[in-house]
């Protein structure tokens, strides 16, 4: 009976200090995407895209709230130019689920025009992480439609 019981507090033992690692390093990954979430949010109206190079893989694609494919190109250039239509773009929250070495975003943001208008972006994305470092490689955005039954 004591081998067993030995066998087993050794197990938990050399176990415990692994996920207690891993816990942490998911911790610091999802604290890593929150912001730079949120830095991508900001950047709609401040225009600084330093966090998008960043964060936008190479082969990053996006679709748009029109429908249409952007590239990693596209959105710093959007980004960029886009503090002469938004006063402010906040996010709102964001769940990260991991599996792995890839990680499924979704999140909202509200956004306030300079010309008044006000609304919600919904967005997933996919992030995933190479070499140490996570970059969203697609992303899916939508613009909240007023409620037909309100």
């Amino acid at each position: 009976m004591v081998r067993p019981l030995l066998c087993f507090f050794t197990a938990i033992s050399v176990w415990s200090p692994l996920t207690s690692a891993q816990s942490g390093s998911r911790a610091a990954d999802e604290a890593y995407i929150r912001q730079s979430e949120s830095a991508w949010a900001e950047s709609a109206a401040s225009g600084d895209v330093s966090a998008l190079r960043q964060i936008l893989a190479d082969e990053f694609v996006g679709l748009g709230v029109d429908g249409t494919q952007y590239t990693k190109a596209d959105a710093l250039r959007v980004n960029r130019d886009s503090p002469s239509k938004f006063a402010s773009n906040h996010l709102n929250s964001v769940a990260i689920t991991f599996f792995g070495d890839t990680a499924i975003a979704r999140g909202n943001e509200s956004w306030v025009r300079k010309d008044g208008g006000k609304g919600t972006f919904f967005w997933t994305d996919t992030w995933i992480k190479r070499k140490g470092k996570w970059q969203i490689v697609a992303a899916e955005d939508l613009i909240a439609a007023p409620d037909p039954f309100k």
